[in-house]
């Protein structure tokens, strides 16, 4: 299947704080990657790279040099439209006493993929403390959540059904969770992006206090459906949708593990048990949890970061 991808590979470089005294080259290949770093300032040790979590390949004292397997290092794998796309962080950990400060550059591979192929849009695999893995999906749907959306553009003001799920077929019952999830023009943030806050506050759909956004009844408990009104954000350029997706212990429920939504003239609502809407009062202040124990202790459950996009907004009467 990759092999397919290659004849119509597309490279992308995006720049986070680019050095002045530094270049870099990235190969994409449907099987692997090849980064090479090149530095001019003779105090940077290039033993400090790190691709995800991966050393480098080689390294001299000038460059550093990653030829690693596109399904290592912790590659992130999306669906952004007709693309599919791989994305990663290159990152300088800098010794104590280095003039040069460490930092961050994103690095992002892209390839066409045929119109009837729609693999999940984010697919990091987890071995959860010996209780099996998790696999967890995010995706853009058609207006009744039967089948993905055919279309990444969305008239302001109209619906736009989004699914995340996480599959659990060796692992105990899990609840998925949105926890946070914000609007950028960028596929990473980046300290000074421009961002929509739609979920905030483990779990609070705060859009839905100024829109008809809601979430909609659960189908399954590995499984959670966000109808979003489309917004004036960014109108007309592409937008992606960041999210912490989590999926916890059904019977964690507490401040900061939950879905509430804001209904017009009722107030917040606990998606999963309206009875325990109480949980959703700090929706209005600070959500902190009131239990001990928490995703550190590995005991109720994981988190995972999952990007959305590009879809674009249109103004119709623009």
């Amino acid at each position: 299947m990759m092999a397919f991808f290659w004849q119509i590979a597309l490279l992308l470089s995006l720049s986070a704080a680019m050095s002045v005294y530094a270049d870099m080259k990235l190969d994409c290949r449907p099987d692997f990657v090849m980064l090479v770093w090149t530095e001019s300032r003779s105090q940077a040790d290039l033993s400090f790279f790190r691709l995800g979590d991966c050393f480098p390949t080689s390294f001299s004292a000038r460059e550093a040099v990653f030829n690693v397997d596109i399904n290592d290092c912790n590659f992130r794998r999306m669906v952004t439209g007709d693309q599919l796309t791989y994305t990663n962080d290159l990152t300088y950990t800098s010794s104590p006493d280095s003039r040069i400060l460490a930092f961050t550059h994103p690095v992002v591979c892209a390839f066409q993929r045929p119109r009837d192929w729609y693999p999940p849009i984010y697919e990091p695999v987890f071995n959860t403390y010996g209780q099996g893995d998790l696999v967890f999906h995010i995706g853009l749907m058609n207006d009744d959540f039967s089948g993905p959306a055919k279309s990444t553009t969305f008239p302001l003001g109209s619906m736009i059904p989004i699914m995340a799920s996480v599959a659990q077929e060796t692992h105990q019952p899990m609840l998925l969770l949105l926890e946070e999830c914000v609007a950028a023009h960028t596929p990473a943030l980046q300290p000074d992006s421009r961002i929509y806050p739609i979920i905030t506050n483990k779990g609070c759909l705060m859009d839905s206090v100024v829109s008809r956004s809601k979430f909609e009844p659960r189908q399954k408990t590995s499984e959670i459906r966000l109808s979003l009104q489309a917004f004036r954000f960014a109108l007309g350029e592409e937008v992606f949708i960041h999210c912490n997706l989590a999926a916890w212990d059904p019977n964690s429920l507490d401040d900061t593990k939950k879905a509430c939504y804001y209904v017009k003239e009722h107030g917040w609502q606990l998606l999963d048990n309206s009875a325990l809407s109480y949980i959703c009062d700090c929706c209005e202040s600070s959500c902190k949890s009131r239990r001990t124990r928490s995703i550190a202790s590995g005991k109720h459950g994981i988190l995972e970061k999952a990007v959305l996009g590009p879809l674009i907004i249109t103004d119709v009467n623009s």
